[in-house]
């Protein structure tokens, strides 16, 4: 059975300490208003009930939007707020338990950090991969070792499903991750941290298409 593909051009992680005091809910719509074309709720540290009237906020927002909105390893939670998938890292719930648990419909992405990860990626169970972190990051603590571009162009090869980068990805360089082929870009401080989260994320809706032209001239 084949399954919907999603659009990863613009990957909009969610990040309450980043959003300078704003509402999740503000940031998400100003970021889907300039073109942000996913949503993966990540919201750590909050109790879960918490999380589940937020995502339902959410849905209720993004579904007329035909935006997705994928959870951070809470199958539980994207369950329970009725969310489009769910995104696991490789010490999480493995992607075949998500999957079936969610149903083939759902949205499954798994992280990539680096080859040593390629065994746990099987194409009939994972929707997307999400590779990185492509350059070093503050937002994530606990991230592994930079990849770079050429690790990343070697892995993009390499992997039977699209590929969104993250890490330490900004306007002034997402266009050469998706020129050495990453699928789009996900982010977290360069949308919730801007000044205006709209314009910032249609200023790297600009920068990937830049990228898929560049990529295209190669």
């Amino acid at each position: 059975m084949s399954r919907r593909v999603p659009d990863l051009s613009v990957y909009l992680v969610t990040d309450r300490l980043l959003s300078r005091g704003r509402g999740l809910v503000d940031v998400v719509l100003a970021a889907v208003r300039g073109g942000a074309t996913l949503v993966q709720l990540r919201d750590k540290d909050v109790p879960a009930r918490e999380t589940l009237a937020l995502g339902r906020a959410l849905l209720e927002r993004l579904r007329p939007l035909g935006v997705p909105l994928i959870v951070n390893d809470r199958v539980d939670l994207a369950l329970a707020m009725g969310a489009d998938g769910v995104h696991v890292g490789q010490g999480d719930l493995p992607p075949e338990v998500a999957r079936r648990l969610l149903g083939p419909d759902a949205l499954v992405g798994l992280s990539i950090t680096g080859a040593e990860d390629l065994p746990t990626l099987d194409p009939a169970v994972v929707d997307y991969a999400g590779v990185g972190p492509i350059f070093p990051t503050g937002s994530k603590p606990d991230a592994t070792p930079a990849l770079g571009l050429e690790e990343l162009v070697r892995l993009r090869r390499l992997l039977p499903v699209p590929a969104v980068a993250i890490g330490g990805i900004s306007a002034a360089n997402a266009a050469a991750v998706v020129a050495a082929g990453a699928d789009g870009v996900s982010v977290v401080s360069a949308i919730c941290s801007a000044d205006d989260c709209e314009v910032a994320a249609s200023t790297l809706v600009r920068a990937v298409r830049e990228g898929r032209a560049r990529r295209g001239a190669l």
